[in-house]
């Protein structure tokens, strides 16, 4: 039989989804609540309540499913203090083309949101940044171009 496949995250990913879980059965008890409420009111074949009240629950139980597997499944990594890009980091790139810079966190897939600039490892971008180092110019095959980026700093912190 073969090794479980963990996915890299950071501690802060990892805690993040945690604390998802905790919010989730935290709303179980009132979601059971109104089932109950919506089953005593007769008919369920029509009874709208109860349809609603069903489905909320079902939601909850499959996200809370889906987020303990997520950490099951997990494996915290935490960076060391060096120039080479990894897991957990801050990467300050510039862009060849334009001289546009910006600065990236490295996360796990389940972690990404480009919105706060956090990239996965797994990404086009993330994947080819990894084990490079400060100075290094990388090529990213993007699903339409390609592009070069330059890595200025690679940190703990942002």
């Amino acid at each position: 039989m073969s090794e479980p496949v963990f996915n890299e995250i950071t501690a802060a990913g990892y805690h993040q989804i945690e604390q998802e879980i905790e919010d989730w059965k935290l709303q179980r008890p009132a979601l059971i609540k109104a089932l109950a409420e919506a089953s005593a009111l007769g008919d369920r074949s029509e009874n709208a309540e109860y349809t609603s009240a069903k489905r909320d629950l079902r939601h909850l139980e499959s996200r809370l499913h889906f987020l303990t597997k997520q950490l099951q499944y997990s494996k915290i990594v935490a960076p060391t203090d060096n120039q080479i890009v990894e897991i957990g980091k801050y990467v300050t790139l510039e862009f060849v083309d334009d001289h546009d810079q910006v600065a990236y966190q490295i996360v796990g897939k389940q972690e990404a949101d480009i919105k706060v600039n956090k990239i996965s490892l797994a990404s086009p971008l993330g994947s080819v940044l990894m084990g490079k180092t400060v100075n290094d110019t990388v090529t990213v095959q993007a699903p339409t171009t390609s592009y070069q980026v330059k890595i200025l700093a690679v940190t703990l912190k942002d």
